[in-house]
């Protein structure tokens, strides 16, 4: 399997964000995940889009210096989920999320990179899911088509506390979406104790991935304490003719035991485990 792996810029938070990208160099990576998480990561996009393309093709350099290709754009508005979810109830904030969007890919096509993720939507307890799962749709075939005019795959990723929260109703939102894929994270299912046969189906739909440990309860994990078969995730992407990067991604966060690993030493082992896997495809 011809692979293509790259690392988050937010798995190393505690480091200024050259030393991060000095460090994924470092560890071999051809590409980097890049997380614009509003008030969390090294880049907010809240600054970086006051000049969206000026920021990004300064970014490039700093990528271009070290060797490295941007693997995909990762929008987050909001530490937390809700307020600026693409399908709040409240119109102005998604007018907001639409126009951050639409400089999010203006960002990663000055950056040259041909991949954004966001997240899916939550469901609002006070209208039910039906109507939170209808204007996710609604919300997330507008940014298909934005994204297909700008040549620029987009992707969700199914997670924690989003309205896709099983991998059926994963599957669900793509079917209601066309044209929309998954940047796919075994570990939100995972944690919720999802056999990895269960969540295999999405691969097919899976256009970025995020690997790390996890296992039951736990969302990020050492890895010994890992469960998931990642030699059959990749068997099962390379049956799917997956093209795209692979990410490691853990993360470094006081939020689900994530500040809880040794990022280093658990990004070299996934790293050489998912390369030992590959080269046997």
């Amino acid at each position: 399997m011809n692979a293509k792996f790259a690392c988050a810029d937010f798995t190393f938070p505690l480091l200024p964000h050259a030393g991060a990208l000095d460090l994924i160099a470092l560890l071999g990576f051809q590409g980097v995940d890049l997380g614009l998480f509003e008030g969390r990561s090294h880049l907010w996009p809240s600054r970086e889009y006051r000049a969206p393309r000026a920021s990004a093709k300064k970014l490039g350099r700093q990528l271009a210096d070290r060797g490295l290709a941007a693997a995909d754009v990762f929008l987050q508005m909001a530490p937390d989920f809700t307020p600026y979810a693409v399908n709040q109830p409240d119109a102005r904030r998604r007018r907001k999320a639409r126009d951050w969007f639409l400089r999010t890919l203006e960002y990663a096509d000055a950056l040259g990179c041909h991949h954004v993720t966001t997240l899916p939507g939550v469901r609002f307890a006070r209208e039910g899911r039906a109507s939170s799962l209808a204007r996710s749709a609604a919300e997330l075939a507008w940014r298909v088509e934005q994204s297909r005019a700008a040549g620029i795959v987009f992707g969700v990723e199914a997670h924690v506390g989003s309205i896709a929260d099983t991998p059926e109703r994963a599957a669900e939102l793509v079917r209601r979406v066309p044209g929309l894929t998954l940047t796919l994270d075994y570990t939100h299912f995972t944690r919720m104790g999802v056999p990895d046969r269960r969540v295999e189906p999405l691969v097919a739909h899976a256009s970025h991935v995020h690997m790390r440990g996890a296992c039951r309860g736990r969302l990020q994990c050492n890895f010994r304490q890992n469960t998931i078969d990642y030699p059959r995730m990749l068997a099962a992407m390379r049956r799917a003719g997956y093209r795209g990067w692979i990410g490691v991604e853990y993360v470094w966060i006081d939020w689900e035991h994530c500040n809880e690993s040794d990022n280093v030493s658990e990004t070299i082992q996934m790293r050489d485990h998912l390369r030992a896997a590959a080269a046997k495809l």
